[in-house]
């Protein structure tokens, strides 16, 4: 308990190559896929469910029918207004938890880091570099930042017409498509689930991939390629000097 107070998810806060313990990682994503789950709820709700309220005192036979000869009646009809305060919320703490967990120093300041990095003290560690991991959370931080300028329009579009020093984008209208957010919290939703429950990791492979066509030279012993006899050497090697 002492150490997974002290030293989080880190297996040496010193070193130069830090290294965070996978299991409570996996466990943290158990935690934060309730953040899709809810994000994904809502916007069913807000785009298949209906938005109008119809006011039965105010129907009245208009003594007319429509071409399949069904009456038409007129009515006094209000769109119902979406508050998304306790979204924005939601995701301003998404946001957090994705910045502050690719810091080692900022990571102290994550309420999700320090309760999985409890509740793994007990399993048996599995050690693996952070630098891969913030592949992972910056795809997440991105996604969050793009549901925030859905659910907040008028402050991106308030910024950029400061920029600009002129009215470019108007502060009352949504230039995102509904199925935007909606894509992207499933996408999210998936990444999540598979690094809780299968262990894989789209940051990692995303790294791999940057490595392999040359654009990072800091290659990730987990994210190589380890059937062949030489990679196991090299990993057993790597966490040997680490």
């Amino acid at each position: 308990m002492k150490r997974s107070i002290l030293s989080l998810w880190f297996k040496d806060f010193k070193s130069d190559k830090v290294l965070i313990n996978e299991t409570a990682v996996r466990i943290r994503a158990g935690f934060l896929i309730l953040i899709p789950i809810f994000l994904s709820y809502t916007l069913y709700e807000a785009v298949f469910c209906g938005n109008w309220i119809v006011d039965t005192n105010t129907l009245q036979d208009t003594m007319d029918t429509d071409f399949e000869e069904r009456i038409i009646y007129s009515a006094e009809v209000v769109r119902k207004t979406k508050d998304w305060s306790i979204q924005t919320y939601v995701l301003l703490f998404g946001l957090f938890e994705m910045i502050v967990s690719m810091s080692k120093y900022l990571s102290y300041l994550s309420p999700t880091i320090w309760i999985s990095s409890f509740l793994a003290r007990n399993k048996e560690p599995v050690w693996k570099p952070l630098v891969p991991k913030r592949y992972a959370w910056t795809i997440g931080a991105t996604f969050i930042s793009v549901c925030l300028a859905f659910f907040n329009p008028e402050v991106p579009a308030h910024y950029i017409n400061l920029l600009f020093h002129k009215e470019i984008l108007s502060e009352s209208k949504q230039y995102l498509s509904y199925y935007i957010p909606i894509t992207l919290i499933w996408i999210c939703f998936g990444f999540m689930w598979m690094e809780s429950i299968l262990g894989f990791c789209a940051g990692c492979s995303l790294h791999a991939l940057l490595v392999k066509i040359g654009v990072l030279k800091e290659e990730c012993v987990e994210c190589a390629d380890i059937s062949s006899e030489a990679a196991k050497r090299a990993k057993e090697e790597y966490y040997k000097n680490n």
